[in-house]
């Protein structure tokens, strides 16, 4: 017996990931030309990543993660929020902001509950 899954490819890279690239790229002081020369990419696809309008393959995401000094992981999904949970943590040390006490470690940001609904 054959099974087949359904292709949910996604037409780019979604909103987060560019969020993130787009934030690791100015963190860095870097415009988008420069983060192509890095890469081996002419500014204008590196526009087209980042405004969403090009997908790029995964050899391309490879490098501009690592160059970014990133890196992609495979994450059992009932672990996604303990990874995502651990990735706010690390932010919001490196941000130096105030803690107000405890957190929830599960916590569900907005953009997570409006996927749900």
């Amino acid at each position: 017996m054959s099974t087949h899954i359904k292709s949910s490819r996604l037409s780019g890279l979604p909103a987060e990931v560019l969020r993130d690239l787009i934030a690791a790229r100015k963190a860095r002081g870097w415009s988008q030309a420069e983060l192509g020369r890095r890469v081996g990419l002419p500014q204008v696809h590196i526009s087209g990543i980042e405004t969403g309008k090009v997908a790029p393959r995964f050899n391309t995401l490879l490098d501009l993660v690592r160059v970014l000094d990133y890196d992609l992981l495979l994450v059992p999904r009932p672990l996604v929020p303990a990874v995502q949970s651990l990735i706010r943590d690390q932010r919001h040390a490196l941000g130096g902001a105030a803690d107000d006490g405890e957190r929830p470690l599960y916590a569900v940001d907005d953009s997570e509950e409006s996927r749900e609904s």
